[in-house]
């Protein structure tokens, strides 16, 4: 389950707007919501964030229960 407040958090500190963070991993603002009320994101999506938020410790943002 995706912790959305350190994702969040992640987003903000890069300077971008989940908007932007959407866009580059290739899924639209409806859906990055969507996933965000859900908490749960797909693998790829997952790994794209990482790369793009430069988040050092993934484990706990997308794994953490």
């Amino acid at each position: 389950m995706v912790q959305t407040n350190e994702l969040r958090a992640a987003i903000l500190r890069k300077g971008l707007t989940q908007s932007k963070v959407a866009k580059a991993i290739g899924i639209s603002d409806k859906t990055f919501s969507d996933r965000m009320k859900k908490k749960v994101f797909g693998s790829d999506e997952i790994e794209k964030m990482i790369d793009l938020l430069e988040i050092e410790n993934p484990m706990f943002v997308f794994f953490n229960r």
